[in-house]
Formats: structure tokens, sequence, C-alpha cells
């Protein structure tokens, strides 16, 4: 059976991250000096690294249709900084109060909570603005994609799932639990393919359908490896404080179903993911499935 935590992950599209990394390097806030310090918290935190999944996804999802990667970093981009806000807030004492994030202090930290909040409040307007001044397409695509994308992230989406989260407010059960996740990371995992759909805009609905069901398993896949990897990976190699979840009593897969359990349960999810990418039936979904192999035996 596969075991996402002793097994070497398959390679990451590491050009994709590169073009994500090279895009987000060029990416500044306000060029007013009274915000200076606004603007380099926002990007000491965007640029800090890390896999990029979520950006690299619509890149690959990109690929996949016929289009070039390129023609939607601007989207790419716009989830990087969401998700880099979600990180910064989620750091915050008030929240998981974690000290350290991909391999460095993290944002409250380093800058202060008042300037953390406020840093984490402007790339999530940024990521809008970026999206509709940049990215290319027909308006009503983009509009759909933005819609899209802030129900993703919204009370419906992230969150929600959050709040869930924090509040302990989740149904109990295995349905629960994933309802949960499934707002909290799957959410913004999904928007990072079919943002991607709704941009193109001519899809079938059955292939459509399969990027849907693509999507939503990665996310589920997603959560259960990371999961797994709070109970047996290090700090070094995370980037953060192992065993957070324990510490806040949180729900996950390996508090609900065991650490066996969480492997199998992230072995069904890994495959029910890649029979939904090659049902979709088009284009050349290599580099999905390499992100997905990728999820699902990564250790950090």
């Amino acid at each position: 059976m596969t075991k996402p935590d002793s097994v070497s992950a398959p390679a990451f599209p590491d050009e994709l991250r590169e073009q994500v990394d090279a895009y987000l390097a060029e990416m500044h806030f306000s060029a007013d000096p009274g915000v200076a310090r606004l603007d380099e918290a926002m990007r000491y935190s965007l640029l800090a690294g890390g896999k990029r999944i979520r950006p690299v996804l619509a890149l690959a999802t990109a690929s996949a249709i016929g289009l070039t990667s390129s023609e939607v970093l601007p989207l790419a981009a716009a989830l990087e900084l969401i998700h880099t806000y979600s990180l910064i807030h989620d750091d915050l004492p008030a929240m998981d109060d974690d000290d350290m994030r991909r391999g460095r202090p993290t944002c409250h930290v380093a800058y202060g909570e008042d300037t953390a909040i406020l840093a984490g409040d402007g790339l999530y307007a940024e990521a809008f603005l970026h999206l509709l001044t940049h990215q290319r397409g027909e308006p009503a695509n983009i509009l759909r994609a933005a819609a899209e994308l802030a129900s993703a992230t919204g009370a419906a989406g992230m969150v929600g799932g959050q709040y869930l989260d924090v509040a302990a407010s989740a149904p109990s059960g295995a349905q629960g639990l994933r309802h949960l996740h499934a707002l909290k990371t799957g959410r913004l995992i999904r928007a990072s393919v079919e943002c991607v759909l709704l941009i193109e805009g001519s899809q079938e609905p059955a292939t459509i359908e399969h990027f849907e069901n693509f999507s939503s398993e990665l996310g589920v896949l997603f959560q259960i490896v990371d999961d797994i990897l709070d109970v047996t990976g290090s700090d070094e190699a995370l980037g953060k404080t192992s065993g957070s979840d324990e510490r806040l009593g949180k729900r996950t897969y390996v508090t609900e179903f065991g650490l066996e359990g969480a492997r199998r349960l992230a072995h069904e999810a890994h495959s029910k993911a890649s029979a939904a990418l090659a049902g979709a039936g088009t284009g050349d979904p290599a580099q999905l499935q390499q992100i997905t192999d990728f999820i699902a035996h990564r250790s950090f």
C-alpha cells in the first residue's frame, strides 16, 4: 500500500514552478513610500518559496486543454496571492499561532500582528485586481473565473472551512471531516483547475465534470497527506512546526482514522483523482498526473 510519507516523491514540474516564481518576483503593490513596509511584508510572505501547487495546477491545466501555460499566469499569480494571504492569517496568534512558515519566521513574527493582518488583506484584494486587469480572455469568461475564485475563498469555500475548523462545528464522522477540508483546502485547489476551464470557455460538459471530479479528489488527497506529514514530518522538511494539529486539538484524517487508515484513504483518493483525469479525454494531462503523483508521495 502507498505510504505517502515514506516513498520518494515523483518529480514535480519545476519548469512551471519557475515560471510562477519569476512572475511573482516582478510584483509590487504600492509605490507610496508611506506604504513601503506593507509592500515589503506582502512580498516577504509571497516570495518565501513553497511548492506553488495551486498556480502550477493552473498552468498544467492550461497545457492539458491546449493553451500555453503563460496565457494563464495572471490567474496563477492571483491564486498564489490568495493562498499566501490565507497562510499569513492562519499563522496568527488568534488562529494557529505558528512562528515558522516556509522555513522562515511567519509574517506576524517578522513584521508584527497589525502589519501581518493588513498584508493578508492586501494580498487578497490585489489578487482580484491583478486577475481582472491582467488576465486576457473574453471579458465574460474572466468575470466567471473571478466569481468562481471569490466563491471558492469566501464563506461557502475556504473561509467557511476555516471557520468550521476553528469553531469545531463540522458534522461528526467521515463525511463531516471531508466537508470541512473540501472547503478549507479543497475549494482553492478546485478553483485552480476550474478557473482555467472558465477562462478558456469551450470545454464540453462531460470534460468539465471529469476535471471537477479530478480536482475535488486532488484536494482531499492533498489534505490527507498534509495531515500525515504533520505527524511524521520534520520541522526542517516541512518548513514549519510539525505536530501543530495535535497541539491545537484539531480533527484530522490521522485523528479520525489513524495513521494507516489515513494512508489507505490517501491511496484511494490518488486512484480516484487519476481515474477522473484519465477520463477527461482532452489534450495532454501528463503534467497534471505528475502533480497528482507528487502530492500523493510528497514529504514536505
